[in-house]
């Protein structure tokens, strides 16, 4: 890990309270990057070289995303917004979270790029059900039946919202911390009742869970680019594939849902493989640095999402320390591309680490 992001992370439990400090580093970091080392590949002219790409429909700067992380206030006053304003000065995407704890639409505005950065990916229409272009992406929770569904999909399009990332791997909800007074997931209802005669689980909780049915409906009421977040079987894939849906995120959600389960990195190539370029795959899994990265893009991700480092150096610094975060993330990157003769994502694949063969 680069000395920056130790730092941030030192500073951030410095500065938080214990509780929230182990709320955010509760879970397994998804290792296993060692693993794979890079293969150097000397000479070859790289110059000119970029980290350019196209992602449903929109230009990127960079494949680096900010992932979505809930209650941002307990890291810091200002919360989304200022992952918002890091986010739109870094070009990097922010995924909002469903269980943000700043209204919707001022993370969303403040996550906007600016008219010299959204490209040929500005916004129009961006009220309606079917409207497409660049700006934050939304993590979308089930809300327990589909008509609250729908009321905060549509407050999400409203709000300018570009993507629409559905997690699917949360049914069940541990919570681990009693959020502070003032602090509380601002955009939601109330939560439905958990009415459960029988098993608090069987007859609770997946009860309120979302099925494939209700992934196919939720297909039907938007045109946006519409991801499914916490896939790590291949079936589950090729089974989104048939639905309609545009790409996947490949996450074991920190560790946070499922102790012991399969890591992203382990479920990656699999999924990848089973897909074959039918559809994007983003990966979602202790991300740690930019070497991290180019790994995950060269066992097939076409991008990342960033969770925890960004948080350290949310908590350590505002939106200052998430935009040193974001551009230490780059740089390594960058470095890794060139040094592998990467002039291009596009020309990141698995010739670049040294597996076993």
């Amino acid at each position: 890990m680069h000395a920056l992001l130790s730092d941030y992370a030192h500073l951030a439990q410095q500065r938080l309270p214990a509780a929230v400090w182990q709320y955010l580093a509760e879970g397994s970091c998804s290792g296993g990057f060692g693993a794979m080392p890079l293969m150097p590949r000397p000479l070859a002219d790289v110059r000119g070289g970029h980290t350019r790409l196209q992602l449903f429909g929109q230009p990127l700067a960079h494949p680096v995303l900010l992932a979505p992380v809930a209650y941002q206030r307990l890291f810091h006053p200002e919360g989304e917004i200022a992952t918002a304003m890091a986010a739109q000065a870094q070009q990097a995407p922010m995924v909002i979270s469903s269980l943000a704890s700043l209204p919707l639409a001022a993370i969303a505005q403040a996550a906007r790029p600016s008219d010299g950065q959204a490209g040929d990916g500005s916004r129009e229409g961006h009220g309606e059900l079917g409207s497409s272009g660049q700006g934050a992406w939304f993590q979308l929770y089930w809300q327990g039946d589909r008509a609250r569904t729908l009321r905060l999909l549509q407050r999400a399009i409203d709000a300018g919202c570009s993507v629409i990332v559905f997690t699917v791997d949360a049914p069940i909800k541990q919570a681990s911390l009693q959020l502070p007074a003032g602090i509380s997931a601002v955009n939601l209802e109330a939560p439905l009742p958990l009415v459960s005669a029988g098993s608090k689980v069987f007859d609770g909780w997946m009860q309120q869970a979302p099925l494939w049915q209700d992934v196919a409906w939720l297909r039907q009421q938007t045109r946006l680019p519409l991801l499914l977040k916490g896939i790590l079987h291949p079936d589950d894939a090729a089974r989104a594939r048939a639905e309609g849906i545009d790409g996947i995120i490949v996450s074991d959600h920190g560790g946070r849902v499922l102790p012991g389960s399969v890591s992203g990195l382990q479920a990656l190539p699999q999924i990848c493989a089973r897909l074959d370029g039918s559809m994007p795959v983003l990966f979602d899994s202790g991300i740690r640095s930019g070497f991290d990265t180019f790994i995950a893009l060269a066992l097939g991700a076409s991008a990342v999402l960033v969770g925890r480092p960004y948080i350290w150096g949310l908590a350590a610094n505002g939106a200052m320390g998430v935009a040193q975060v974001i551009r230490v993330l780059l740089d390594e990157l960058e470095m890794c591309m060139a040094l592998t003769g990467c002039a291009s994502v596009a020309q990141i694949g698995r010739a670049n680490l040294a597996l076993a063969r």
